[in-house]
């Protein structure tokens, strides 16, 4: 073989790969979006026929999406969106307001000057959005998010970016839309509070940064549980 030609079994597989990808990229937005709200049912026969794919490359799409906690999958049963209980949400954002206050004390002590101007740029990005009237910009698909994110990044600690960006981000942006809904977005408030957190943690004040990110998220928190019980 003179190398130019794959073997059949492995263009095929490449071939299921990029199925499985395409679908999984689509159904995740769908499902971020709102297009595929909590709780609905995931019919995979309909999928296979919309996507025009085999079961196959559709299964690999939904346990990605399962390994990520936005699906889940019962035998008999079959997949839907995973919805959340209060409980389970308000648990969530526990979780996030302790990992995230220790990721803005580790991102004191390690930021690098590169990330502390792109945090700069960044949340310039945000207040020309604000001043604008773009209230809608400021929350795009990931939102504040990018703000959070870079926070994380900056940490330098690989778990704490796996456990967050990786396993509880996609959950949390899956409810991003019932906050954007609810008319209890306050985004001046937030970005007032981000420009506080970035400015201790460009001082490299851990403790004061790792205190106003707690607090950010817990506001966050009451707001949600407010949301979610009027």
């Amino acid at each position: 073989m003179d190398g130019i030609h794959k073997p059949a079994d492995q263009l095929f597989e490449n071939s299921k790969q990029t199925a499985s990808a395409r679908i999984f990229n689509e159904l995740l937005q769908a499902i971020l979006s709102g297009q595929l709200i909590p709780g609905s049912k995931i019919n995979e026969a309909e999928l296979a026929a919309r996507h025009g794919c085999s079961r196959g490359p559709l299964r690999e799409a939904l346990q990605r999406l399962e390994g990520l906690h936005l699906i889940l999958r019962e035998a008999h049963v079959g997949a839907r969106v995973v919805s959340l209980s209060d409980q389970q949400l308000t648990e969530l954002y526990q979780i996030r307001e302790v990992l995230e206050g220790l990721a803005c004390r580790l991102a004191a002590q390690h930021m690098t000057e590169r990330a502390k101007d792109e945090l700069r740029r960044l949340l310039d990005t945000h207040r020309r959005y604000l001043e604008d009237g773009g209230h809608q910009k400021y929350y795009p698909q990931s939102g504040d998010l990018d703000f959070h994110y870079l926070l994380i990044r900056s940490s330098q600690n690989a778990l704490l970016l796996r456990q967050l960006g990786d396993e509880l981000y996609p959950l949390l942006q899956l409810y991003r839309r019932q906050f954007r809904d609810s008319g209890y977005q306050q985004p001046q408030l937030a970005f007032k509070e981000h420009l506080h957190i970035a400015e201790a943690i460009i001082e490299g004040d851990g403790e004061l940064a790792e205190i106003l990110m707690r607090k950010h998220i817990a506001r966050a928190r009451k707001r949600l549980k407010h949301i979610l019980t009027t």
